[in-house]
């Protein structure tokens, strides 16, 4: 189970999965979790990372998101992999968020394999605002002198260069290696 301090920080985020039923609710959510392919650390860590997991209907939200994420060419393991590092995921609106995340992708000029690719590697940047991080992150490549396809191809081979940050990891790596003179 959660130490204590795990529930602290559980409840402290989330109290209202309190109130929700251990039989009608919790454990079928936590079973969810587990047949997905999360062993039992993983599953406790994407509770106790998002507890309004728990609040989210499976019929509604969990299992359409996790469909749409399949049918995008992910395997279980992949998916498995990808609540574990960001269980948010399966909270996001596929029509609000995540279509328009992978749309994006596509106006980049990604073809569909490797947007499936891109996805795969790093399924935490389809959680990122393309207004916010996406688009600025985008933009700072091309400002460094690449060409359209050199940016692409470094988001496609290393997307996870889309869920650093621009102040704290980007410019001060890009400031190191040119003062390196």
């Amino acid at each position: 189970g959660m130490d204590e301090s795990q529930v602290k920080k559980t409840v402290a985020k989330s109290p209202k999965f309190l109130a929700l039923s251990i039989e009608r609710n919790l454990r079928p959510k936590w079973q969810w979790l587990k047949d997905l392919g999360l062993d039992h650390s993983q599953a406790k860590k994407a509770v106790a990372t998002f507890p309004e997991l728990l609040t989210c209907s499976l019929d509604r939200n969990l299992k359409p998101t996790l469909q749409w994420l399949k049918d995008l060419g992910i395997d279980d393991a992949q998916v498995a992999k990808a609540i574990a590092m960001k269980p948010q995921l399966l909270a996001y609106s596929i029509e609000q968020n995540l279509k328009p995340t992978l749309q994006w992708l596509k106006d980049l000029g990604m073809d569909e394999s490797q947007v499936k690719k891109t996805v795969a590697k790093s399924p935490k940047f389809l959680a990122l605002s393309i207004e916010r991080n996406l688009r600025p992150k985008w933009q700072w490549l091309k400002d460094l002198g690449l060409d359209h396809s050199q940016a692409k191809k470094a988001v496609a081979t290393f997307p996870e260069l889309l869920t650093c940050s621009l102040d704290r990891n980007l410019k001060p790596t890009l400031q190191w290696l040119k003062d390196l003179g």
